[in-house]
Order: C-alpha cells, then sequence, then structure tokens
C-alpha cells in the first residue's frame, strides 16, 4: 500500500484536488481509502464515500494541532485501510499549525497551495512546504501568467527540491500530472517514522495555562525584545 499525506492552509483546494485523484485512481482499477483530519466539523469524509464508495474515516483533532492528531492516529489509519484491501490511503490534514509536517518517511507528502494566497505564502509555511515532495498549485486560472512564475519561483526559494503541479483542479487540468507522481511514490515501510524534527518543545500555554506573561510560564519562553530561552522546570 502506498500513502499520500496531503496538507495544506484552509481553502486551497485539497478536497477537490483528492476527489480529482481518487476518480483517477478508481478508473484505472485501483482501491482507495480516505482519512480526513479536522479540527472540529468535516464533511468531506462523507461526500467521498457518496461519489466513490470507497472505505472512509474521520478523525476531530479536537484539543490537539491537527499534524500532532495525525501522528497519533496514522499507524491505525493505516491498519484499517490494509484490512480494507486499498492500494492507497489519502490523508487529507487541516495542517493549521505550520511548524509541524506532517509528513511520514516512505510516503508521498504533498502540499496544496492556491495561487491566489499572495505571492509570500511560500516563505511563511515551513515544514509543511519545505519537508514535502510535490506542491500542487490550484485556481492558476484567476491569477496572470507573471504571477504564476513568481509564486512558482518563491515555492523553489523555499524549497528547491520540489515537484511542482500547476492545476485548476475544479475542472481537472493538470491533475494527470499529481497522479503520476502518486503512482510513481515508495510504497509504505516500516517502522513509521515521522519526516523531519517536532518544535523544539512544549510551552505550558499548550497544556492550558492561560495567564499572560513570559514570566507565569516554563519551558520554552519568549519575551518581546529577546529571543527564545528555556525557563524553570
Amino acid at each position: 500500500m502506498k500513502a499520500i499525506i496531503c496538507a495544506g492552509p484552509p481553502t486551497t483546494g485539497k478536497t477537490t484536488v483528492l476527489k480529482q485523484v481518487t476518480q483517477r485512481l478508481q478508473g484505472a482499477g485501483l482501491q482507495v481509502a480516505y482519512l480526513k483530519i479536522d479540527v472540529q466539523y468535516a464533511v468531506e469524509d462523507e461526500m467521498f464515500q457518496s461519489e466513490f464508495n470507497i472505505p472512509v474515516k474521520k478523525v476531530y483533532s479536537g484539543e490537539l494541532c491537527p499534524d500532532h492528531c495525525n501522528v497519533m492516529v496514522l499507524a491505525d489509519a493505516i491498519e484499517w485501510a490494509s484490512q480494507n484491501r486499498a492500494h492507497f490511503l489519502l490523508v487529507e490534514t487541516a495542517g493549521l499549525c505550520l511548524r509541524c509536517s506532517p509528513y511520514i518517511e516512505g510516503s508521498l507528502g504533498m502540499v496544496v497551495l492556491e495561487a491566489t494566497s499572495g505571492m509570500n505564502l511560500p516563505r511563511k509555511i515551513g515544514p509543511m512546504l519545505t519537508l514535502a515532495d510535490v506542491a500542487v498549485i490550484t485556481k492558476i486560472d484567476l491569477i496572470s501568467q507573471a504571477e504564476r512564475e513568481v509564486f512558482r519561483a518563491r515555492v523553489l526559494e523555499a524549497a528547491g527540491h520540489l515537484s511542482i503541479c500547476e492545476t485548476n483542479a475544479l475542472y481537472g487540468i493538470g491533475i494527470d500530472a499529481v497522479v503520476k507522481k502518486i503512482h510513481a511514490s515508495p510504497e509504505l515501510r516500516y517502522p513509521l517514522i515521522l519526516r523531519g524534527n517536532p518544535p523544539v518543545g512544549t510551552c505550558t500555554i499548550c497544556v492550558g495555562k492561560k495567564e499572560i506573561g513570559w514570566k507565569q510560564h516554563f519551558g520554552v519562553v519568549r519575551p518581546l525584545e529577546n529571543q527564545m530561552f528555556y525557563r524553570g522546570e
């Protein structure tokens, strides 16, 4: 089985891209399973089940960062997809943190970015982009050719190793290149290991301490005028 971990900021078109991908994989006689990870509301799993009649799962991360939730549930999800004889597991994660990477070794990491989101977006995303294998740029029909070239250059500036697929996913334009990358991706291998390093630490805000001001907190802290440092136990 192969795993495709699809991340990206909200509204970029991740679901639309994956629906086009699923249609093509099914057309080739391949079995697909779909997992949706979101914070508190999602109906994409119902859409995939209704439209493609494939095994689907949905997980709400709730108090967890969606990428952290992805790490927690992915091993179970891979086992579930294997039991359903899937050739491909498509994981769509909300990926809101921007400090984390949801990708695992031995999978295809796919980040979806919308061309209309501004020329500087690739400079703001971090590991979600820099640790991916493929960047799918959507909504290319809504910007000029010059803007497309600048956006593409900014993506490569942030992650020069990436393969870039420019698409109008709503109409399926450019999706065949994405499917080609998926077919060429490696099969899952064990042990399952997160790609890249997690952020440097968990602060006391992460575990529920609500007081304002760095002097009220421990672990990794940061004042306004200085760099981060470690305080207390």
